[in-house]
């Protein structure tokens, strides 16, 4: 190792010497550990052969063969021989104690991969073949570079869900490419849920005869409308995942246990994990509906909110889950099995005679306690068969095994990673409020997901090596295509990429977005459906004072932007934006931008409103703080918020949730703002559920209604002075958050601190 890390230095310092002004087009994502680029090339073409130290490496070799087949169009030969010149030489070297660690050298006699074992090879096949130019054909160059690499974290997942809506072994594939290409290495596959059973059981044939296929239900029905109102075929489900059935149509699809393997074994050569997820003892429906006598009164249905689990009270109920595991462990090589365990409605547990019964034998104290014995019966299972249980965040409720991995997605459940760790147990950071990638994107998601710190502020830094890494999550409840699926995680899978490789709390947003831009261009070739970037400086609301000029720059380029003034939705044949112009009066627009190929991206509506500075109000005496009123209930839109009576009444600083608020909450704040001179301000709303901004009488940002979280952004012209302020919040799952953030026409924030009228 010793020996090794000499030579790098010595590589490094020689080639620094002879670095140039420019990266010459070495944009890689994610960014390596240690890089220096020289003045050299080398010749790539069809008389370069890749050569493979050990047998090992057979694999790889072929695969780097097939990628440069499909992203340069060159044949190359592979053979077991490292004396060849103008050769691509792979080896490893296990004294590379790091396990995904890799050298990778270009200079003009050839290409050296050496890797600490086999899959890291792989993931510096990756780094060459960004290298590559994107338009690669036959013989094109790759500029000299020494590459010291090696990830921060060992656990780098992406998740895909296929019960809600259905992908299939190609569409599974495709992802697994995307996912190697940028360097995951874990594939969490989402194969049950109450939607659909979608891998095949032997021993119970009925999980897919009755479960892998359905009418349509609410969330096929809501993207049909989508797909419909927007004009978005994105939303249009597959019609290869129809059937008709005794003049019925049905949607589904299921994996059969070969296809399964095939999944495996691609994944495997690509140095990619594959972790199944069949759900217990929630989220059950589909084996429930399949097999009645598995729920607590043999049939399905629903709670308040999530459906009616299995019942743990039963034993057949845990001997067909065994049994169900034992098929899927032959199935999925990999050490880690998930569990899901979250989001289980105990409301049938506390009626039925048998989880009461089990609750009395096992000296339980309630129902969550019963959950716990139910996943930790299983734990035991899979511990006799080499297998280790992941679950979600609930399994710390009731109480945690020892070694169980938990999953933290629920951003709100502060005290999680915590409460784990400190246990001694492992922990992956998948929080839904910044990785989740089935919420829908606005003009700071991106960077917002760059620069989130996903390691919670209270955990103690004694056990940060529990943390194995983070993840992804794609749920498909409005995710029907595979078109639809790239837009949700294209480019943010770009950006969680950097951040899961390089780890790095002084991450420089501006700096990624260079490299970010030169991949637009590599996922057009890849036909991956990806969402543009937003344009610049464009708000749901924006403020001139007599007249402005209209300036819309895409910054990715080849992207077009069309538009209409008369609110029906761009196509191809709708104005287009060429270059800027002016307006005098309030004008509506609806914008598209169409990628290189001629496809739609999601419409942009906004506005540009003509006004007058907002005149200021005079006050006697003022002082500090908003007034705060909790209403407590269940609401949908922020207008049902005082409809209700009031629970409590706060005094807060500035917009946030006071300290007691807790369970179904509205809150609504009053008071007013200072504005320190004449200007257009730009307000950042962000919230989960739904919030509307007033200032005065007039909406300036409205993000009402449930849904994950989501910034919008809107513009006001305010004369300097004190100016009326309400705002109203609410939050449907106990998960939310508020955030109200102030900025001039300069882009400097301006503090937003609660004054209250004193009389």
């Amino acid at each position: 190792m010793k020996n090794i890390l000499v030579l790098v230095s010595t590589l490094l310092l020689l080639i620094s010497c002879e670095k140039t002004d420019t990266n010459r087009g070495v944009n890689i994502i994610p960014a390596p550990a240690e890089i220096s680029i020289g003045s050299e090339s080398f010749v790539l073409n069809d008389k370069v052969v890749i050569t493979f130290a050990k047998p090992e490496l057979e694999l790889a070799a072929k695969y780097l063969s097939e990628c440069f087949a499909k992203d340069a169009n060159i044949t190359l030969s592979v053979k077991s021989d490292t004396d060849s010149d103008n050769a691509i030489v792979l080896d490893y070297d296990e004294s590379l104690n790091t396990s995904d660690a890799y050298l990778l050298k270009v200079d003009k006699q050839g290409v050296s991969i050496t890797g600490a074992n086999p899959r890291s090879v792989v993931l510096g096949i990756q780094t060459l073949r960004q290298m590559l130019p994107v338009d690669a054909n036959k013989e094109t160059t790759i500029p000299q570079v020494y590459i010291y690499d090696y990830p921060e974290w060992e656990w780098r997942g992406m998740h895909i869900d296929i019960s809600r809506h259905f992908f299939n072994k190609e569409e599974v594939l495709e992802f697994l490419d995307i996912m190697a290409y940028y360097k995951f290495n874990k594939f969490h596959w989402h194969l049950t849920d109450d939607q659909g059973w979608r891998i095949e059981i032997k021993k119970y044939p009925l999980l897919v005869e009755k479960s892998a296929w359905r009418e349509f239900d609410s969330n096929d029905k809501t993207c049909i409308k989508k797909a419909e109102k927007d004009h978005n075929t994105d939303y249009l489900l597959p019609e290869n995942k129809m059937k008709e059935v005794d003049g019925k149509v049905l949607y589904g699809g299921y994996f059969t246990q070969e296809e399964i393997k095939e999944v495996v074994a691609y994944a495997t050569k690509l140095g990619i994990d594959v972790i199944p997820e069949v759900d217990i003892p929630g989220h059950s429906s589909s084996s429930i509906a399949a097999y009645p006598e598995l729920s607590c009164f043999g049939k399905t249905g629903w709670g308040e909110v999530f459906s009616a689990p299995l019942c743990p009270g039963k034993d057949n109920t845990l001997e067909v889950y065994k049994n169900i595991y034992t098929e899927l462990f032959e199935l999925f090589p990999y050490e880690y099995v998930h569990v899901g365990a979250d989001e289980v409605d105990m409301t049938n547990w506390t009626k039925c005679p048998h989880c009461q019964v089990r609750i009395k034998k096992e000296n339980l104290k309630d129902e969550y306690e019963l959950h716990s014995w139910f996943v930790r019966e299983m734990e035991k299972f899979f511990k006799e068969n080499g297998k280790k249980l992941i679950g979600w965040d609930e399994i710390i409720e009731g109480g945690l095994s020892d070694e169980a991995t938990v999953m933290w997605w629920r951003t709100w459940s502060r005290n999680a990673v915590k409460t784990a760790t400190e246990q001694g147990n492992e922990v992956i950071l998948t929080p839904n409020s910044h990785y989740y990638f089935d919420y829908q994107q606005t003009h700071k998601t991106l960077s917002d997901l760059y620069a989130y710190e996903p390691i919670p502020a209270n955990m103690d830094t004694t056990y940060k090596h529990l943390i194995k890494g983070i993840q992804a999550n794609l749920w498909a409840e409005v995710i029907p295509s595979r078109e639809r699926q790239q837009y949700m995680y294209a480019p943010r899978i770009l950006a969680l990429s950097d951040v899961a490789w390089r780890y790095d709390k002084n991450r420089n947003w501006e700096e990624f977005q260079t490299r970010l831009l030169t991949h637009f261009p590599r996922l057009d070739k890849m036909k991956i459906n990806y969402r543009p970037l937003d344009i610049p400086n464009v708000h749901e609301r924006n403020v001139f004072i007599g007249s402005t000029e209209i300036q819309w720059n895409s910054p990715v380029k080849g992207v077009e932007l069309r538009y209409t003034t008369d609110g029906t939705i761009p196509d191809k044949t709708s104005n287009l934006y060429t270059k800027p112009f002016r307006i005098n009066e309030t004008t509506e627009f609806t914008i598209r931008m169409f990628r290189p190929d001629g496809s739609a991206a999601d419409i942009i509506k906004t506005v540009y409103s003509k006004e007058e500075y907002l005149q200021s109000v005079e006050l006697k005496e003022t002082t500090d703080g908003f007034n705060c009123v909790w209403y407590e209930g269940i609401f949908n839109s922020c207008n049902k918020i005082e409809t209700v009576p009031v629970k409590e009444t706060y005094v807060v600083e500035s917009i946030s949730v006071p300290q007691g608020v807790g369970g179904k909450q509205g809150l609504v704040y009053t008071g007013y703002i200072e504005i320190p001179s004449d200007d257009i301000y730009t307000f950042h709303l962000g919230s989960d559920d739904g919030s509307v901004l007033y200032i005065g009488d007039e909406i300036v940002v409205d993000n009402d209604g449930p849904h994950s979280p989501r910034t919008l952004s809107a513009q006001i012209a305010m004369g300097k002075g004190l100016h009326p302020i309400k705002l109203y919040y609410f939050d449907m799952n106990n998960g939310g958050f508020i955030s109200l953030k102030l900025f001039n026409s300069k882009g400097e924030e301006v503090s937003v601190k609660g004054k209250r009228d004193c009389e």
